[in-house]
């Protein structure tokens, strides 16, 4: 007979290609930070004045992304197979963590530009809609707490636009509410059943 499961795409090898990308994602988020030449030993002001800005930007992609490592790689442990149509989004996915270290460096760069602070706000979005858009394909009619961990994000990155554009200096503050969705998921997670109660003599 003919396996169901033929036409079907393994996702521990998708695993395999996104813990590459995620890497080298992650790794390359360091590479756009200055390397000054100071003509004299720079003192704390100058170290801040060179790399406070885009540390700050760097710290926020790198925790964004392992945020999202840690919920792709849940999500591929409940999905061992996957359509044609899941691999092809699966990889979009991955496509907008690769760009992630190129919307970092600009933030990083000028992130008191509206015009930036909107488009990485944008990029952290669609990051977020994808992550949630697989995890409700990866468990269809289910209302669980990893579907609304998932969301949560995306409820905080859509308003972080309207924010970014208006206040490019303090929507980074409002971003890491969005880290908020390990907690929403804790909060709908069902109680454990109690003991069945004895039954008296």
């Amino acid at each position: 007979m003919t396996d169901p499961q033929s036409d079907l795409f393994e996702m521990r090898r998708l695993e395999s290609l996104s813990n590459t990308i995620f890497g080298v994602a992650m790794t390359l988020l360091a590479y756009d930070l200055p390397k000054p030449n100071f003509a004299q030993l720079p003192g704390w002001t100058e170290l801040a004045h060179t790399y406070s800005g885009r540390l700050a930007g760097l710290v926020l992609s790198f925790i964004i992304a392992g945020v999202f490592w840690i919920s792709h790689h849940r999500r591929l442990a409940r999905q061992p197979f996957g359509s044609r149509f899941i691999v092809i989004l699966n990889l979009f996915f991955l496509l907008s963590i690769v760009l992630l270290p190129v919307t970092n460096g600009l933030y990083g760069s000028y992130r008191l530009s509206s015009a930036v602070a909107v488009l990485y706000g944008v990029h952290l979005t669609i990051i977020a809609a994808l992550n949630a858009a697989l995890w409700w394909l990866a468990l269809p009619g289910a209302r669980s707490a990893e579907i609304v961990g998932a969301v949560f994000p995306v409820i905080v990155f859509v308003p972080g636009i309207a924010i970014a554009a208006f206040s490019p200096d303090y929507v980074q503050y409002f971003w890491m509410l969005g880290f908020g969705g390990f907690l929403a998921r804790r909060w709908v997670r069902p109680a454990p059943a109690k003991a069945a109660e004895k039954i008296p003599q």
